[in-house]
């Protein structure tokens, strides 16, 4: 009876909580997913859609239609995602939180910093907190937040850490529960990126005023976040192509530029790793800007890859797999090997053409080498 009462205790705060609170966020205003900013997204590409009609730029008869209709939101990849959004609360208390909290006494907090700072230069005198210092302090952390998030999304579309990002890419239907499909050494690694640099920001930026300052928030959440939020947020995971234009783009990150971040055309590859601001695509040389006119875009990485990324299983697993091919040695060449290896071989040769034949047979085995040398 022990047992099962055990048993039950741990059914209840690993699976049924977790689950209960992801659903139970579409309801709050701490996240993208919520149903206001969903509300929001979808009343502008509404307005989107009745514009292009208006303006005979569509051939949707219907918005439903207009924003991907049945071959979208009930494709099979779109039911993953929404499945993969509920497990992503057992995910987040099983492993996310835990593992963050094996290396969080390891990372220096904002504390740490002041201490460092006062024992160097001394105590400051605190500076009264206002509403403009607060909008001040709140969009440091907007612009620090993003900035990592742009060179840790970087990050993951390098060699080693590909294969878990792939998870997110693989999708071959975008919506807004799409942006949920990430994998949970993904979150670890940006939460951790994230939480250093913002103790680092704060510990500066509260030194200098000389005491704790407050971000400016709007429910729970950093203003900026908010109000892009607001601002269809939720569309840069659809179908609905909506373009700032070139000039803003520059700037602000629009849904049109995450939706070619997602596409698979060489000309798209590796562009636009902005999540809210797209001027580090600028600076660092990754920006593709678009215009009012819908470019064809196919989303995914490949069609072999659309059937390996079906389950929730094979979300959470088959990174693993690919990382382990990646680490596991190469077979040696069985042509003779590379640059270096025909070099060595010849080297040899006219090493033992020295000591048979002299100098002048040497010579002609060079001269042979090397002309075989260019022939490859």
């Amino acid at each position: 009876m022990d047992v099962l009462v055990l048993l039950h205790d741990y059914l209840i705060k690993w699976v049924i909580e977790p689950v209960a609170d992801q659903f139970l966020g579409i309801f709050d205003l701490n996240g993208r997913f919520g149903l206001v900013f969903l509300f929001t997204a979808y009343s502008v590409a509404y307005g989107l859609f009745r514009l292009r009609k208006y303006r005979g730029l569509t051939d949707a008869h219907s918005f439903w239609q207009f924003i991907g209709g049945s071959r979208v939101y009930f494709h099979r990849s779109a039911l993953l995602d929404y499945r993969y959004y509920l497990v992503r609360g057992i995910l987040k208390v099983a492993l996310v939180l835990p593992i963050v909290g094996l290396v969080d006494p390891y990372i220096l907090r904002s504390g740490d910093y002041i201490a460092f700072f006062t024992h160097l230069w001394g105590a400051r005198v605190q500076v009264q907190e206002h509403f403009a210092l607060s909008l001040l302090y709140g969009l440091g952390v907007f612009v620090l937040k993003d900035f990592v998030n742009y060179w840790s999304h970087r990050a993951f579309h390098t060699r080693w850490l590909w294969a878990f990002h792939k998870v997110h890419h693989s999708a071959p239907v975008l919506v807004p529960a799409t942006a949920s499909r990430v994998h949970f050494v993904e979150k670890i690694i940006e939460k951790m990126a994230i939480t250093f640099c913002l103790g680092a920001y704060a510990g500066v930026f509260w030194y200098a005023c000389g005491g704790q300052i407050g971000a400016y928030t709007l429910f729970g959440v950093t203003y900026l976040v908010f109000i892009l939020n607001g601002l269809a947020g939720n569309l840069r995971h659809s179908h609905v192509w909506l373009s700032f234009g070139p000039r803003v783009e520059h700037v602000l990150n629009s849904p049109a530029q995450h939706q070619v971040h997602h596409s698979d055309a060489p000309r798209h590859l590796n562009k636009n790793f902005g999540v809210n601001l797209s001027i580090w695509d600028w600076m660092f040389g990754t920006l593709y800007v678009t215009t009012s006119k819908p470019e064809p875009v196919r989303f995914g990485t490949g069609e072999q890859d659309h059937q390996r990324y079906l389950t929730i299983y094979s979300l959470i697993v088959t990174p693993f797999v690919e990382t382990a091919r990646n680490i596991r040695p190469t077979k040696r060449p069985q042509n003779g090997g590379g640059g270096w290896t025909r070099w060595v071989r010849h080297g040899m040769v006219a090493f033992q053409a020295i000591q048979q034949t002299g100098t002048e047979r040497w010579r002609r085995v060079m001269r042979s080498a090397a002309g075989r040398r260019w022939q490859r």
